[in-house]
């Protein structure tokens, strides 16, 4: 048991330690997206703000609000029972909006590359934003049963402290559906939906990329410049990399998952390597939320420019004081 409470405290402490940088960068994403100066269409800049903010909420709510308060400040006001319950309520929420607005992204993508003919109608900063807004709030909505499994695990001077599970919920067939439909809906659906959405979108570019050579008599002369293949070859660059590292990092939690799910052995129950791998796959989860704007700096020409203004601009405005 001690062993497994060092472990805990370890990866607790990886967690907070990956996330240190998570607000910030975060943040600068948000600032630099919304100045709309990347390069990038409306709808997918709208798709990318929404992804960086959900990031953040992810970030303020799962790892400050809840992982922080439980391991620094067990007797924080946050441990009171209807407070920490609706902790519970926006990390899960937080989180299903940062893996959804991932699979909405894909789509997007897939539908501007693959689908010329809906193309003009649905990659509008308009429908972005209406899908955006419905999607977190039918999430939200989704979440809103979560608050009402917890009771108290204390009673000190007439006041409910802690969050503990209500036994019905293991044995209630409505609790055990929705928890079924909660872990169908995140992560397993998003997870199918951005493998499948890659592999039609990378055929479809390997079909097209074909008759294209083709109809340019590119066969046998690669050096001749296709600005549209280069416009898709930095629109796909983008696309893989967030969809790619998504499926990375939640990939452990979903073999966690199927693990618990195949043999019916519950966290209860884990031996020190079962929940070390429990507790990596949370990790990697929650990291997800950080990688977003390094790979915008790593794909994007643009967005690394706006991030180099960002900087010299106040250093050279310091400059211009002192010499003044």
């Amino acid at each position: 048991m001690q062993q497994r409470m060092d472990s805990a405290e370890t990866l607790a402490c990886g967690r907070l330690l990956n996330k240190t940088s998570g607000p910030g960068v975060n943040l600068v994403a948000i600032v630099i997206l919304s100045r709309g100066k990347c390069g990038l269409s409306t709808c997918t800049t709208r798709y990318l703000v929404a992804m960086a903010v959900t990031d953040l909420l992810v970030i303020i709510v799962e790892v400050i609000l809840s992982r922080i308060n439980y391991y620094y400040l067990p007797g924080s006001f946050l441990n009171i029972t209807p407070l920490c319950s609706i902790v519970s309520v926006l990390v899960r929420a937080a989180t299903n909006c940062s893996v959804w607005f991932t699979v909405i992204f894909s789509f997007d993508r897939f539908v501007a590359i693959c689908c010329q003919t809906l193309k003009s109608k649905y990659c509008t900063g308009k429908t972005a934003a209406v899908v955006i807004a419905t999607t977190c709030l039918l999430l939200c909505c989704k979440n809103v049963p979560l608050y009402f499994i917890y009771k108290p695990l204390l009673i000190i001077d007439n006041t409910p402290w802690y969050c503990d599970v209500k036994p019905n919920c293991f044995t209630d067939p409505i609790w055990v559906g929705y928890g079924w439909f909660d872990k169908v809906l995140t992560p397993l659906l998003p997870f199918a939906f951005v493998v499948l959405l890659n592999t039609l979108t990378v055929r479809h570019i390997l079909v097209a990329s074909r008759s294209r050579k083709r109809l340019r008599g590119q066969s046998q002369a690669e050096n001749h410049s296709d600005p549209e293949m280069e416009s898709r070859r930095k629109s796909i660059i983008l696309l893989f990399a967030i969809s790619g590292t998504f499926i990375l990092l939640w990939m452990v939690f979903v073999i966690e998952f199927l693990y618990y799910t195949i043999t019916g052995r519950g966290p209860g129950s884990y031996n020190d390597s079962e929940y070390i791998l429990q507790q990596v796959g949370y990790m990697l989860l929650n990291l997800n939320c950080c990688t977003n704007t390094f790979i915008y700096g790593v794909t994007q020409s643009k967005f690394r420019e706006q991030i180099k203004f960002a900087v010299k601009c106040p250093v050279t405005s310091i400059i211009d004081f002192i010499n003044k």
